[in-house]
C-alpha cells in the first residue's frame, strides 16, 4: 500500500472508531442490550458512507471491504464491555465526562468522514461539481450519526448540538478547493482538523444556529 493509501485508510479507520464509540455511548445510554448497541456502533460508523455510495451508483464499500464493520463492532464490545464490568461508572465519572467524550469522538468522525466523502467523490469523477462534493462531504460525515439518533429515538444531535451540520459543510468546501490546488493528502488532514477546531470552539463559546423559542 503506498502512502496516500495508507494515510487515508488510517484516517478512515480513526473515524470508525470514533464513531462506532459515539454510537455505542448513546446505546449505553439508552439501557439497549449489546445487540443494540452493536448496531448502533455499526450504523454511525458507515451508515453514511453507505448512504453516499448508493447515491454514487455503487455497492457500498462498507460490504466490499467488512475491515470497517469489523472495527466497529470491536470498538463497541470493548466501550460496552468496559462500562458493564464497572455498571457504576456511567453514573459517575464518566457520566460527568459524557457530553466531553461525544463531542471529541463526534469531531474526530465528523472530520474525518466529511473529506472522505469529498474524496469519494471526486474518486468517481466529479472533481469539478463543488456542489455535489460538498453534499456528499457533509452527508458522509452526519448520515450515520442522524440514523444513530433516529433509531435510539433521541433527538438528532446535528439539529441540537452547538455548530455541527455547519461544521462539515466548512470542512467539505475547504476540502473540494485544497483539493484542486494542493492535492488530496493535504486537502484531507487540514479540512477535518478544520472541522474539529470549528466543532470545539462552538462547544466551548456556545455557538449555536438561531432556533425558534415557543412560549408555554
Amino acid at each position: 500500500m503506498e502512502i496516500q493509501g495508507l494515510i487515508v485508510f488510517c484516517m478512515e479507520l480513526m473515524g470508525t472508531i470514533a464513531f462506532a464509540a459515539s454510537g455505542a455511548m448513546v446505546g449505553i445510554n439508552r439501557q439497549m442490550d449489546i445487540f443494540g448497541v452493536c448496531v448502533l456502533g455499526v450504523v454511525t460508523s458507515v451508515g453514511g458512507g453507505m448512504t453516499r455510495d448508493m447515491i454514487l451508483g455503487n455497492v457500498p464499500g462498507a460490504l466490499i471491504q467488512p475491515i470497517y464493520v469489523g472495527v466497529a463492532v470491536v470498538t463497541t464490545m470493548v466501550v460496552f464491555f468496559s462500562l458493564y464490568f464497572r455498571k457504576g461508572l456511567l453514573k459517575g465519572r464518566l457520566g460527568i465526562w459524557y457530553d466531553k467524550a461525544m463531542l471529541v469522538m463526534d469531531s474526530i468522525g465528523l472530520g474525518v468522514f466529511t473529506v472522505v466523502g469529498v474524496t469519494t467523490g471526486i474518486d468517481n469523477g466529479y472533481l469539478e461539481n463543488t456542489f455535489l462534493l460538498t453534499f456528499l462531504g457533509t452527508l458522509t460525515g452526519v448520515g450515520g450519526g442522524l440514523l444513530r439518533d433516529v433509531m435510539a429515538g433521541v433527538p438528532p444531535y446535528i439539529f441540537v448540538k452547538h455548530v455541527y451540520a455547519c461544521a462539515s459543510v466548512a470542512g467539505a468546501v475547504s476540502c473540494v478547493w485544497i483539493y484542486r490546488m494542493f492535492g488530496q493528502i493535504p486537502a484531507m488532514i487540514f479540512s477535518s482538523i478544520l472541522v474539529v477546531v470549528i466543532r470545539f470552539l462552538a462547544a466551548y463559546y456556545h455557538w449555536n444556529l438561531p432556533h425558534m423559542k415557543t412560549d408555554g
